[in-house]
């Protein structure tokens, strides 16, 4: 890297993609040396009040598969990513140093911790110009037709006013920067022994047996939209529960950032333009909305989605029987519908959609444990845990969030309904059990 005016420093979170990456394309703007760095910071492998390890090996791992093809995909930009195993806050303000950086690039999010973790980084630094933008939603917060905090409460009325009327922007371009761009690079990316965790084989009954990282995130959807068309059965098979093409299983590349939800939305309308448009197609832009909706419902209500009370501000009475959190956990109740779900959980790092709905509703509405703990329990253990979509449909279960109904599942009925045949729970129950 030669000498220049401006040094740009992108520091990557959860948009760890080079495709339709606002933030890096605003960085590679102007000519001007683009480096970036990832940090592995240790607090997310720490315990958390509830007891569970923030992230636990599943997700780690997806974690260290996307950070290597990240630095592959970035350094055909002739752009490199340094690599840390430590605090932001110790990092960056020496990369600021080092690199006599002017700009910092970065996704913007809300959610406390991310919030005082970018506070404490920009108390080390001096003179620095930060630019956060926002960079992981379907509908910018910048096109839509109401104000943030009049974000309604009901689903149906946030779809409503936005899916006819509001443009979903077309994906940003990145441009390719020069040779003289590259920096001396000595870190490295850490190993899962690094981060506290043995190495492990994918369950072989795993319904995602997917790496992570941008290659596989667009391999996957290359796959399943115009491979096998399975895009065009998607509302008939999302409520499967074996294998990996009942859904499109796009959520944990979308949860860490390794895919945009914009990118997905003009293959959809690719594929219907090429192909057909159907319910299907349409039903996976209704899915992506859902995901926009819980990020605008945490921007409107801030650090209430991680208090007991929720944004009903209800009181309930929980309880937090230590005996009664193990035996979900292991998959020991009394529903062996719950038991099959939670043991692929534990095993995989992985649940579907129907899944989660069944045993969130038992934690909560069943054994009417304090629903936070259900929930870090999910951030510790899920592939792809969204801070904004975990909380969120947690309230929605529990009676303290958007669900207008304060519906409970009748999860014998359900397993009935979805598990007629007992498939799903003979894959993960002990036939002794079954």
């Amino acid at each position: 890297m030669q000498k220049t005016e401006k040094v740009k420093l992108v520091w990557f979170r959860n948009d760890l993609r080079i495709k339709d990456n606002s933030v890096l394309a605003e960085a590679c703007k102007n000519g001007n040396a683009v480096i970036g760095v990832y940090c592995f910071d240790p607090r997310h492998f720490e315990v958390n009040q509830f007891g569970f390890k923030k992230t636990e090996r599943y997700r780690a791992k997806f974690l260290i598969e996307t950070i290597h093809d990240l630095k592959k995909q970035l350094s055909q930009l002739n752009i490199d990513l340094l690599v840390y195993h430590d605090l932001p806050e110790n990092i960056i303000s020496t990369l600021c140093e080092a690199y006599q950086v002017t700009h910092i690039f970065l996704q913007k999010e809300w959610t406390q911790e991310e919030v005082d973790v970018e506070n404490t980084v920009k108390s080390k630094t001096e003179n620095i110009s930060w630019q956060a933008i926002y960079n992981q939603f379907l509908f910018h917060p910048d096109d839509i037709n109401f104000e943030i905090k009049k974000t309604p409460q009901v689903f149906t009325d946030f779809r409503k006013k936005l899916e006819k009327y509001i443009d979903v922007r077309k994906e940003s371009l990145i441009v390719k920067q020069p040779e003289n761009n590259r920096v001396e690079n000595k870190t490295t990316i850490p190993t899962l022994r690094d981060l506290g965790f043995e190495n492990f084989e994918t369950h072989p009954h795993s319904a995602f047996p997917f790496k992570g990282g941008e290659t596989d995130a667009l391999k996957r959807l290359n796959d399943y939209f115009f491979n096998t068309k399975k895009l065009g059965f998607y509302k008939k098979t999302r409520n499967g529960l074996v294998g990996k093409d009942y859904s499109s299983k796009f959520s944990p590349w979308l949860a860490n950032g390794s895919i945009s939800a914009k990118t997905i939305y003009w293959k959809v309308k690719q594929f219907e333009k090429e192909y057909f448009k159907n319910e299907s197609t349409y039903w996976l832009i209704f899915e992506l909305i859902w995901r926009d909706y819980f990020k605008y419902i945490s921007l409107k209500h801030g650090n209430q989605i991680f208090k007991i009370e929720g944004i009903l501000n209800k009181t309930y009475e929980w309880s937090i029987n230590k005996k009664l959190i193990e035996q979900w956990i292991n998959g020991e109740t009394a529903s062996d519908f719950v038991n099959a779900n939670m043991i692929e959980l534990k095993e995989t790092g992985w649940m579907s959609n129907r899944g989660r709905q069944n045993v969130a509703s038992y934690f909560a509405k069943e054994l009417e444990l304090d629903w936070r703990i259900g929930a870090a329990y999910f951030e510790s253990l899920l592939l792809d845990y969204d801070v904004h979509s975990n909380y969120g449909n947690w309230m929605y279960v529990a009676g303290v969030g958007n669900d207008p109904r304060d519906r409970k599942f009748n999860v014998q009925l359900q397993a009935e309904r979805y598990d007629s045949n007992g498939k799903f729970r003979s894959l993960w129950l002990q036939p002794s059990l079954f």
